[in-house]
Order: structure tokens, then C-alpha cells, then sequence
């Protein structure tokens, strides 16, 4: 993100503050997709995403008045649409555990193999398998471009637990990468 568009996210977050809905509109035009393929990281659902999001947007736009710093809307933005995905997340463990003890059968549906035909594809399998935090983080940093510090402030954790978690959010996705290509 160069610096025009941060100034102008600032801009538009001092307008919304001050009660412009056309510059809450612009903001979710202008993040919508971003924070949507966060959310999807996450959550490993397309629609889990868009319902993510839609809840991120309505605290957002809520309590927009309360974020001090225009220029953190990016940090604010993300770590929303994090919790959001984590209170997610929580609710489809609790359902799942609930069909568990209640369901006198339960079948697993193994997903079809899929065939390798080039490294983007064998990644993209990887990546799947990788636990929703292990996407997220990864995500964040290299598709998002955000540095550790950024990252810590988003998910409200010290830096060292960032790289940590980089650390090993990585070295799953080499263990997964080469279960790729054993198959």
C-alpha cells in the first residue's frame, strides 16, 4: 500500500468518525476484499468469510469513533475481522463436538486426491492443510505484506510470539509440502 492510499484511508476514517456513511462505504470498498481473504484463511470457508466480514464491518462502523489513530485503521481492521473469525471458529468447534456426542453415526468424507500438476497446486494443498491460525499468520505476512510488529498488533501478541509462530507456521508447511509430493 503506497502512501496515497494510506492518507486517503486516514481521510476517510476521520470523515466516517464524523459521521460520513459515504466514507464508511468507500472504506469497506476499498478493504473488502483484503479482510474477506483474511477472514477465508481463517475460517477455510468462503461463506464463513462473507459472514465473518459482515459482522467485522458492523462492529467497525459501530465503533469507529472510538479509534484514536487514523492511521491504525489497517491494524484495528484486521484484528476486528480476526476476533471475529475466532469467536467463528470457536462456534463450528462447539457444533462439531455437539454432533459428535449426539450423532449415533458420523462419517468422515475424505476429500478426493487432487492431482499434482504444478508447484502452485501442490502449495495450495499445503496450505489447506495447515491449521486456520498457520494460514492466517502466513498470509498476513507474505500475502499482506505486513511486518511482525503489524502482525503482533493485529492478533494483540508480542512480536517474539509472532515469530515464533511464523517459525513453526512454517516449518508445517514444509512437512506438508513434502506430503504433497509423497502422494
Amino acid at each position: 500500500m503506497n502512501t496515497s492510499d494510506r492518507i486517503n484511508d486516514e481521510l476517510l476514517v476521520i470523515r466516517a468518525q464524523q459521521g460520513s456513511e459515504q466514507a464508511v462505504t468507500e472504506l469497506v470498498e476499498r478493504w473488502q476484499h483484503r479482510l474477506w481473504r483474511f477472514a477465508w484463511r481463517m475460517t477455510d470457508d468462503e461463506q464463513a468469510a462473507w459472514d465473518v466480514l459482515q459482522e467485522a464491518w458492523i462492529v467497525m462502523s459501530r465503533t469507529i469513533g472510538q479509534l484514536e489513530v487514523p492511521a491504525a485503521f489497517p491494524a484495528w481492521a484486521y484484528r476486528i475481522t480476526s476476533n471475529k473469525a475466532r469467536d467463528w471458529i470457536r462456534r463450528r468447534q462447539t457444533r462439531r463436538r455437539a454432533d459428535h456426542i449426539y450423532s449415533s453415526s458420523r462419517t468422515e468424507v475424505d476429500p478426493d486426491p487432487v492431482d499434482r500438476i504444478d508447484q502452485f497446486e501442490d502449495l495450495t494443498q499445503a496450505l489447506a492443510a495447515l491449521p486456520g491460525s498457520d494460514r492466517a499468520i502466513l498470509s498476513l505476512y507474505y500475502e499482506d505484506g505486513f511486518s511482525v510488529s503489524q502482525i503482533a498488533n493485529i492478533l494483540e501478541v508480542a512480536a517474539g510470539t509472532v515469530k515464533s509462530r511464523l517459525h513453526y507456521a512454517r516449518r508445517r508447511l514444509r512437512r506438508s509440502l513434502s506430503e504433497v509430493h509423497d502422494e
